[in-house]
């Protein structure tokens, strides 16, 4: 038997990995990690592009001397081969990305945008369906501000703002919240509504329209890939089973 490992007195023998990673839950990690590398075999990266990747690498973590470097490499039990290999992969996984579906992200974020754009509200909130009626009539005829009025009887961690919520992107809040807010003009009160087990008067603030800037580019790259990664890690588990 091949022993590949030792760890302590322990000898690792190259017939226990499998169990072992699948014993410790990381045989889907691996298999993600071989579904990239045959996901990014083709593609290529000159020797500029991967020193500008290693200027990058070392800068995010602040390895500015070939000391720190050594020291670092020493401390992750890494040859320098492996390093570059490591960068490369990195830099390679990229262009994959932006070669697979760069020319699908702007179709891809218009439809989408109204899930990523965000909200800037005041929320007031309570089990009281009478109390609710009453403070919506309060603010209706502008007796006491959104805000006096959250902070004192609002019942959710908004009243520690003065009901203020947000920026927050539509598509994590309830359905009936976005409803609600969409409904809305800006400095326009809603009557109470219910979500859940609660009585909800909100005004919205601010719409902010979400915009396709590298930030929001590199976020929907990734939930492609991330989204045929999914894919591909399926079908090799049915083959598999």
């Amino acid at each position: 038997m091949t022993e590949v490992l030792q760890i302590g007195d322990r000898k690792i023998q190259a017939s226990e990995i499998i169990p072992l990673l699948a014993n410790y839950q990381l045989l889907p990690q691996l298999l993600r990690e071989l579904i990239i590398d045959e996901g990014i075999a083709n593609i290529e990266c000159n020797l500029e592009e991967v020193t500008q990747a290693k200027q990058r690498f070392y800068a995010e973590r602040q390895l500015t001397q070939a000391a720190d470097i050594q020291a670092w490499m020493v401390q992750q039990g890494l040859s320098s081969e492996q390093l570059d290999n490591i960068i490369s992969r990195k830099l390679k996984l990229e262009k994959f990305k932006q070669v697979t579906w760069g020319n699908k992200l702007e179709s891809y974020f218009f439809q989408l945008k109204g899930k990523l754009d965000k909200v800037i509200y005041s929320l007031l909130r309570t089990q009281d369906a009478g109390l609710a009626q009453e403070l919506y009539f309060r603010l209706q005829a502008k007796e006491q501000s959104f805000a006096d009025v959250a902070q004192k009887y609002s019942q959710g961690p908004e009243a520690q703002t003065g009901g203020l919520v947000g920026p927050v992107e539509l598509n994590t809040l309830h359905p009936t919240m976005v409803q609600l807010l969409t409904n809305c003009q800006p400095n326009q009160i809603s009557p109470p509504a219910r979500i859940a087990e609660w009585l909800v008067i909100v005004r919205v603030e601010k719409f902010i329209p979400a915009q396709l800037d590298d930030p929001m580019k590199a976020r929907l790259l990734n939930e492609l890939f991330e989204g045929w990664l999914k894919e591909q890690q399926q079908q090799v588990e049915v083959i598999r089973s």
